[in-house]
């Protein structure tokens, strides 16, 4: 991000602002996976929709698994492997993930890769890939791998283990393409929180850091997004709305039009040169063999195409080159921008073909688009630009998107709003249901000579362009026995024939209803009616359609009785909303058939009143039993009975529950295989690194002065021997064998690393407890200094330190000229632990001392304060300083600056510094527990303390 970036970012627009619950299981994470690249985005408390780096500290990951030698690789290294074995890389997964075999993308996909080995699923009689090595895997099982691969560099960059993501796809994905994603993120062990368009998601990310720039009236803009397998236009609407739940104004961003081209692209621009270095080859005859003929020579030249095309989209010509290409022969080939444009002038004639389907599909046409944006890396050739700049006749294209980011940013966004453990500003999406979907169904018909006929009937379930997510109800209000109705994608005139193609089965699936006339043999009998069977379908926002529930529905009529009681209440209810809507000045008139309306007091008669007074008498003097009175009625009431569902789907069969397992196995096995060939290389790096730098260590000047010639010797060799078994005889080691012989050197080599720590560290350590016994002779000086009259020292604690200086001295001196007398290789007498030792000692007596001198009074002053006026015993009490708690010393600082003769001078003590012990990283007794002498001192006074 730059700077201007993370300003908006932080300061204006988005994204965090509360945090629920703990820190820790809160991240997040999405995934843009297209045909070429993924890009993984992360939300996590302290890093706001931040871009994941993988191991090769790269934004963007290739979408490539590969399998060599029992090892599989992701990734930048996966590329490599591809090169040069290409039939062991499996890449551009998503251009062919819930398809069948017969689909003319697979065909396509064959044609461009001919070195792979494919074939048809038994079930499903969808894509399998054969692996050299006999190993087979379905495209949602390679497509699970890079799933748990994104998982692996989102979990690494928020430090902690995330489960919910949000993954985007192409927004022409149809039902049996989405369904399949959610299989290979089930397979992944990923919960899935949302299936995003890509579209959608840029145009999110688009519109998060422009909120204020939105209002009331539409704003349209045009997002063209040209990736490596596809390209797709859009037309977004942004304009602020008005919920009707909260009555909250938030920006909406709608998706009115979109268009698309399944095969245009950068992959078939860099195929077109592939196939162009190619043939310049073999013209150029430098071998017999047939370039297209050889797997390996072919992969180069795709590689190499690749190079060439991003350098021609800056450079007007360049020189195509790959070193030992075929039969150690090299190839060296100039190529222009102009020649590169010829190669692909057919794709450029289809550049503004999504654009006018996006126009058309959303009604309106360019002058009505406020601006026009391109994404994707497609779009970064200079005769796409052109071309669209001519088209669209604005005056420049935008190009504020970060072509590569946008979309796993948007979605990250949108990861954070699903989330519960976030809460984001609101930003709505109204996303467009592409494909049509209708329901089909048989129905009995009576013809003219009263046979029955059977007739198709065709409903719209949801139209183009629905708005998602959106739920519908259908009533089936003619069938009374069990029945079957099928679901199917609805008119796809828009399409052309390839798309269509595309597309698959128009048939999604298939529903079997049963228990119909069951339910009609409950509840069907007098003054029951038939409603028919209703069925519950909803589109969700991943853009999947659901049959919810489906039910039989029966209204009949009962009769209820309503006590006076109830009666009296409904009337008050009645009133109480006819007030209620006379206060609040409605201007709907509400008419209440049940009683007329009331005549002016002075429109009646004498007669009438007098009437009235008797009829009012009469009321009065009534029986209470008529005050119990019930009203009779009849009352609706609907009866659902819920129906048995079977859903068979046509366009491509579910996983059954036997063949994930079987899949969720074999991906499991991978990943503990992947893991231990890690902790494998990583011991047996360790063991490596430790070897080479012990034997450079034993060469330095301090290693040879703290070992002997023996000691050395007995080194070497048994590091020579570790190092011959490493090289020539480890392939078949196991980790713990590598762990085992690091071990053991370790514990051989320990005595000599220690005494050269020792020595390196013992003139630190001697010179901090030099200090230290320095500051306690100053201190113990100036204690001693103090007159009495002020004195807040007893002499048996000046006395305590005292002794210790000392010992500590004496300790120093003789522990010292031991040490003198032993060489470097022998075992130190002096150790940096007991001289950090001695020196907490003295640094705990001393705090100890500082700590009273601040709080306590002097001993006269209190003892005099705490005789009574009227004491007759002439034996003087004393109250040891030492019993008095932190609260009495503060009180009783507050008397002596208040009444005594003069003030308590404080003790002045030189700054003693209170991480001594710590810097010297030693494992000692807490420095403020008391000192020896406190031992028979109350444990008032150590609390205190």
């Amino acid at each position: 991000m730059n700077f201007e970036f993370k300003k908006m970012f932080f300061g204006e627009v988005v994204l965090i602002l509360a945090v629920i619950g703990s820190a820790h299981g809160l991240a997040v994470m999405s995934l843009d996976i297209g045909s070429e690249w993924m890009k993984v985005a992360i939300v996590s408390p302290g890093v706001p929709m931040e871009i994941a780096l993988n191991r090769e500290s790269q934004r963007k990951t290739p979408v490539v698994v590969s399998f060599r030698e029992g090892e599989r690789v992701f990734g930048d290294p996966a590329l490599s492997i591809g090169v040069r074995f290409p039939d062991k890389c499996f890449m551009y997964l998503m251009d062919i993930i819930g398809k069948k075999i017969d689909n003319p993308l697979v065909q396509l996909y064959k044609k461009r890769f001919p070195y792979y080995e494919i074939k048809a699923t038994e079930d499903r009689n969808s894509v399998i890939f054969i692996h050299p090595d006999g190993m087979e895997y379905t495209v949602e099982e390679l497509v699970a791998m890079l799933l748990k691969q994104a998982q692996e560099i989102a979990e690494k960059a928020a430090g902690q283990p995330i489960k919910d993501a949000v993954i985007t796809v192409p927004p022409f994905f149809n039902q049996a393409e989405r369904r399949a994603m959610l299989e290979a993120a089930k397979l992944s062990g990923l919960n899935v929180l949302q299936l995003i368009n890509s579209n959608t998601a840029v145009a999110l990310n688009y519109g998060i850091f422009r909120r204020r720039d939105f209002n009331e009236t539409p704003t349209n803009i045009m997002f063209y997004d040209m990736g490596a397998g596809s390209t797709v236009a859009t037309v977004a609407t942004y304009q602020l709305v008005k919920s009707k739940e909260t009555g909250e104004v938030s920006p909406q961003v709608t998706i009115k039009g979109i268009g698309f081209d399944h095969t245009l692209g950068g992959l078939e621009m860099q195929l077109r040169l592939r196939d162009f270095f190619a043939k310049a080859f073999n013209s150029a005859k430098k071998t017999d063999t047939d370039i297209f003929s050889n797997k390996r020579a072919m992969a180069k030249l795709f590689k190499e195409a690749g190079r060439v095309k991003k350098v021609l989209s800056a450079n007007s010509d360049h020189v195509a080159q790959v070193e030992s290409l075929l039969d150690d022969k090299d190839f060296k080939h100039p190529i222009s921008r102009v020649e590169f444009e010829e190669l692909c002038k057919d794709l450029f004639d289809r550049v503004t073909k999504p654009v006018e389907d996006a126009l058309k599909s959303a009604n309106i046409d360019m002058t009505n688009i406020d601006q026009f944006i391109l994404s994707g890396s497609g779009a970064r050739v200079p005769k796409v630009q052109q071309i669209l700049l001519d088209f669209v006749k604005k005056e420049e294209l935008g190009k504020s998107l970060n072509t590569d980011e946008s979309a796993a940013l948007g979605a990250a966004y949108q990861a954070a709003h699903l989330s519960k453990g976030f809460k984001v500003k609101t930003f709505l999406i109204k996303d467009a249901n592409i494909f049509p979907i209708q329901v089909d169904f048989q129905r009995e018909y009576e013809l003219e000579d009263k046979t029955t006929g059977i007739k198709t009937v065709k409903r719209i379930l949801f139209s183009r362009n629905n708005g998602i997510p959106l739920k519908k109800v259908m009533t089936f209000n003619r069938h009374v026995k069990d029945f079957e109705f099928y679901v199917n994608y609805g008119d796809l005139g828009f399409l052309n024939e390839f798309q269509l193609s595309v597309l698959g089965p128009l048939n999604i699936s298939k529903v079997a209803l049963n228990g119909v006339d069951a339910a009609l043999s409950k509840y069907m009998a007098q003054d029951t009616e038939y409603k028919g069977v209703k069925a519950h379908f909803r589109v969700d926002e991943s853009g999947i359609l659901y049959l919810d529930e489906v039910e039989s529905v029966f209204e009949r009529s009962e009769e209820h009785v309503e006590s006076a009681e109830s009666q009296l209440e409904s009337a008050f209810s009645k009133l109480g909303s006819t007030l209620g809507k006379l206060f609040s000045g409605s201007s709907e008139e509400t008419k209440d058939d049940t009683q007329p309306e009331p005549k002016p007091e002075d429109s009646k008669k004498p007669s009438d009143s007098k009437k009235e007074d008797e009829k009012s008498q009469n009321v009065t003097n009534e029986e209470p039993k008529n005050t119990t009175e019930t009203k009779k009625e009849m009352k609706t009431v609907t009866v659902k009975e819920p129906l048995v569902s079977r859903i068979e789907y046509l366009d491509l069969p579910q996983l059954e529950n036997d063949e994930i397992s079987k899949s969720a196995k074999k991906l499991k096995e991978l990943d503990e295989h992947d893991r231990a060939r890690l902790a494998k290389a990583k011991a047996k790096n360790s063991l490596e690194s430790f070897i080479v730098e012990t034997r450079d260590k034993l060469y330095r000047d301090e290693y040879e002065k703290a070992t002997t010639e023996e000691e050395r010797t007995n080194f070497q060799q048994k590091l020579s021997e570790v190092g011959d078994w490493l090289e020539y005889e480890s392939d078949d080691a196991t980790t713990e064998v590598f762990k085992s012989k690091l071990s053991d050197l370790k514990k051989l080599t320990k005595d000599m690393f220690e005494r050269v720590r020792e020595h390196q560290d013992r003139p630190e350590a001697l010179k901090a407890l030099t200090d230290m016994l320095n500051i306690s002779d100053v201190f113990l000086g100036q204690a001693r200094n103090v007159s009495v009259d002020d004195q807040v020292f007893t002499d048996v604690e000046m006395k305590t330190l005292e002794n210790l200086i000392a010992d500590t001295r004496k300790w120093l001196v003789d522990t010292l000229q031991e040490q003198n007398a032993l060489t470097l290789s022998q075992t130190p007498k002096l150790t940096v632990k007991s001289i950090g030792e001695k020196l907490a000692g003295l640094d705990r007596e001393v705090k100890y001392l500082l700590n009273k001198a601040r709080f306590a009074q002097p001993l006269k002053k209190k003892t005099e304060k705490e005789k009574k006026p009227n004491e007759t015993n002439t034996q003087e009490k004393i109250i040891p300083v030492n019993e008095t708690s932190s609260a009495d010393a503060n009180a009783t600082e507050a008397e002596l600056n208040d009444g005594a003769e003069g003030e308590a001078k404080p003790l002045e003590v030189p700054e003693i510094g209170e991480q001594t012990a710590e810097e010297l990283k030693l494992t000692t007794e807490d420095s403020v527990t008391p000192s020896p002498s406190a031992k028979t001192e109350t444990e008032n006074d150590h609390s205190e303390l």
